[in-house]
């Protein structure tokens, strides 16, 4: 069902063959368009600023708010409207669109409003972007979605509380870490030992040579999405839940985790051999994603090594990452964009806001719109244009930009 929806979609693999960079644009890809750009010189694009930019982004909601189903429920934040109410949220945020805060906050609150415990899939999700939004309208009302989503913890507390893998980011554990991150919320300790607990029982079961590893309906999953980078991750951004020795467990897994790189990239799942021709550059499975948990490692303990990961994931993400799936965040253009927003707030180099300018420009191209896959939730947060909108907007405010509702600067 809802859980796996986003599995099988992966599953659904198309060729890409790749040789190696100097010849890959001449190459016709399945997967990526050539990145045919020149790269940085020292000025970014004049054409992008906020004048030119926030009448696109203004002109992009409308055609959301006309098309999003407000009494269809399903999908959570993933692909369904909850995930179109965080992104007007997030707008609103921005001075650029003070004009239209109260406008897009109020049919944030009707969507919200409308929906009826898993974190992208489903319930905790909900009512932590039902708390953001109704405190940004000043509110009282938003104790009732935090109480709701306080109680979720006792839901996932359990160690086996879901028979498909109970600690991944969509519907497990580190998502409801994920949702807590944004609320800043408490219960967080016994979230944090079930899912280092979780992942020893395994590792021990398995018989794995390091110390924590996790599975999603059976399979070793290494990406953001649905595996272990983003478990990391979460935890990481407790680390003062957890004990010494716990995280020195976390800290040994992260290392391992770097030692799975292959050319600046990472299997879907532990131990597969990447095939060049076939290879998955995406937020949810390769580089796109997994750079997040290196730049949470980087930001907390400021080893070299862990930003130069980050750094030659970008490198990949320039040569490959302009999708056919669409304009989204978890396998499109935007989630690749998002990586050198990333990089921009990690090094303070121009270089990757002119790299995500030049992403933006590809995403209103003839040939992105003619060569890109159709896309089911065109609304929608993580497949279809509000990741799109949440990107563009934080192009126009680079020293804030998040990839949506997956923070590192916590």
């Amino acid at each position: 069902g809802g859980q796996n929806v986003h599995k099988d979609r992966q599953l659904q693999s198309t060729a890409f063959p790749s040789p190696d960079p100097s010849v890959a644009s001449v190459m016709e890809n399945t997967r990526c368009f050539a990145n045919r750009f020149s790269d940085y010189k020292g000025a970014l694009l004049p054409g992008q600023s906020a004048q030119d930019a926030v009448p696109a982004v203004r002109a992009t909601i409308d055609k959301i708010l006309k098309k999003v189903p407000v009494d269809d429920c399903d999908g959570g934040l993933y692909d369904g409207p909850a995930g179109v109410a965080y992104m007007l949220y997030h707008v609103s945020e921005c001075p650029l669109f003070s004009e239209q805060r109260e406008l897009y906050l109020q049919a944030a609150k009707r969507i919200i409003d409308n929906m009826r415990a898993a974190f992208l899939l489903g319930g905790a999700g909900i009512y932590a972007v039902a708390a953001l939004i109704y405190k940004s309208l000043g509110s009282a009302d938003f104790v009732k979605p935090l109480t709701k989503f306080r109680n979720l913890w006792e839901v996932c507390a359990p160690i086996s509380f879901l028979e498909c893998g109970s600690d991944e980011l969509f519907v497990g554990r580190a998502g409801y870490l994920c949702a807590a991150l944004v609320l800043n919320k408490d219960q967080i300790t016994y979230i944090c030992q079930a899912i280092i607990e979780s992942g020893k029982q395994y590792a021990r079961r398995k018989r794995k040579p390091f110390p924590l590893m996790y599975s999603y309906y059976g399979t070793e999953y290494l990406g953001a999405a649905h595996g272990l980078s983003s478990v990391l991750q979460m935890l990481l951004s407790y680390q003062d839940a957890l004990s010494g020795a716990e995280k020195d467990l976390v800290w040994q897994s992260v290392d391992f985790l770097m030692n799975q790189e292959q050319n600046c990239n990472w299997p879907a799942e532990l131990g597969a051999i990447i095939e060049r021709e076939n290879e998955l550059v995406h937020w949810c499975h390769g580089a796109p994603g997994v750079a997040y948990l290196f730049a949470k490692a980087y930001l907390i303990n400021k080893k070299p090594q862990y930003l130069d990961t980050c750094i030659r994931c970008g490198e990949l993400v320039w040569q490959k990452g302009l999708l056919k799936k669409g304009p989204g965040i978890c396998h499109g253009v935007a989630g690749s964009a998002y990586v050198f927003l990333l990089l921009y707030r990690l090094t303070g180099n121009s270089k990757y806001i002119y790299r995500a300018q030049r992403f933006a420009e590809f995403l209103f191209t003839e040939e992105f719109k003619s060569g890109s896959h159709s896309v089911t939730s065109i609304y929608s947060l993580f497949e279809g244009l509000s990741g799109t909108v949440c990107f563009l907007v934080d192009l126009l405010q680079p020293d804030q930009s998040e990839f949506p509702l997956f923070t590192v600067f916590v």
